[in-house]
């Protein structure tokens, strides 16, 4: 049984649309633009939701590509972006063209990111010195070190 989690949302637009899930294990909501937006080929674009949402305190939301326009050459530069509990800001989807062409145009109601929320542990981050830290197997390797692409 999953843990059911309750988020607020409100429409601060006229053509905002309710998250909403495309199957019943989704772990995404989708979010829906409320205007036309053109994304010009290398520059990243704000898309609004028309939403605002109150992320309870212990999770985040993260906003990922569907995978779909992803496919298209439509990506979210900074995927996943977080949204934090305390944020009461619109919903907006970074999002740039990378395909074919100059831009790329979403038309309104376009499904154009998933919302996932996620629980966050509370951290705490103790110094040490540099010899109290346990050895790995992959120890200090960095990019491409474990051989994969």
């Amino acid at each position: 049984m999953r843990e059911q989690v309750e988020v607020k949302f409100t429409r601060i637009h006229d053509d905002a649309q309710a998250p909403t899930h495309g199957s019943t294990l989704a772990a995404g909501w989708d979010l829906r633009t409320i205007e036309e937006t053109v994304i010009l080929k290398s520059i990243s674009s704000k898309v609004k939701t028309g939403l605002k949402v109150a992320i309870p305190a212990g999770y985040e939301g993260q906003i990922r590509a569907r995978s779909s326009l992803g496919a298209k050459g439509l990506i979210l530069p900074n995927a996943p972006g977080t949204i934090d509990a305390d944020y009461r800001g619109e919903l907006m989807v970074l999002m740039t063209w990378i395909g074919d062409g100059d831009s790329f145009t979403i038309p309104k109601g376009e499904r154009v990111a998933q919302l996932v929320i996620s629980p966050i542990p509370n951290v705490s981050f103790i110094e040490v010195s540099e010899s109290e830290l346990t050895d790995t197997e992959r120890g200090d390797g960095g990019f491409g070190s474990t051989g994969r692409f």
